[in-house]
């Protein structure tokens, strides 16, 4: 049996808060010129390639796929505040809605939600217990939901959110059916929170196995193919600057 935080299908383990957010508050990012453009909030007012500056929360900044994204983000130039249950600017337990709605409080005006972790057990079917499908169901599909739905409010107009799931929705391991069942859970919400929340956005990300991660992790994911973690990070990058939505953009 293994039970270990996820980011994606694989199991993997300052400034002061104050002036982040007060520096976020007054953001020229968002503004009206921003929101009524028919090309959306990551587009400047003539066209063209993305405006660098996005406001964009991490959940899971700090984990192995976390780490990646925000080096790929703040390396475009947009301004990532950072959110864990223990570590980052922001800390908060996510499988609580309150905490949920403490976090877009402290967090101010957004740009992009962008989330890269999630909580699943891991054992042979025979041996899950309703206590356990719960926890896949609290840990990775409401969790990454209720960042969704109290999040439309703090969101700009033409705002996005990018969720996390894995490979396990499409080619399932043993022990990894509680995991198959919330990646699965995830992506068909993703679809289906596409066609009511426009002009915002909804995307995942479904990645397998990383490459960094094999010596760890490989023998979990026995024939499949690995990837870098920049490839994921690259993946998060096209959801949050490009106009898709109601994607799962696979990476393997």
């Amino acid at each position: 049996m293994i039970r270990r935080v996820l980011a994606a299908s694989v199991i993997v383990p300052s400034s002061s808060i104050a002036t982040r957010a007060r520096r976020w508050r007054s953001s020229t990012f968002i503004n009206a010129k921003h929101k009524s453009s028919p090309e959306g909030i990551s587009r400047s007012a003539g066209g063209g390639r993305s405006v660098p500056g996005m406001n964009i929360a991490l959940i899971g900044a700090t984990g192995t796929l976390g780490t990646a994204v925000h080096t790929e983000l703040t390396g475009r130039g947009h301004h990532v505040l950072t959110v864990g249950r223990t570590a980052g600017d922001l800390r908060h337990d996510l499988t609580d809605p309150d905490q949920i709605a403490a976090l877009y409080r402290a967090a101010g005006p957004l740009d992009a939600v962008v989330s890269t972790a999630g909580d699943v057990p891991y054992k042979p079917v025979a041996e899950l217990t309703a206590d356990d499908w719960q926890a896949a169901f609290r840990g990775k599909v409401l969790s990454q939901l209720e960042l969704v739905r109290q999040g439309l409010p703090h969101v700009a107009e033409h705002g996005s959110f990018t969720l996390i799931t894995g490979i396990l929705a499409r080619e399932p391991i043993p022990t990894g059916a509680a995991a198959s069942m919330a990646n699965g859970a995830v992506e068909a919400f993703v679809r289906a929170a596409a066609i009511e929340i426009a002009p915002q956005r909804i995307n995942a990300v479904s990645p397998t196995v990383f490459t960094e991660s094999l010596d760890a992790y490989g023998d979990f994911f026995p024939g499949m193919g690995s990837v870098p973690l920049a490839d994921v990070a690259r993946a998060y990058v096209r959801s949050v600057e490009g106009r898709q939505t109601g994607q799962v953009y696979t990476v393997q």
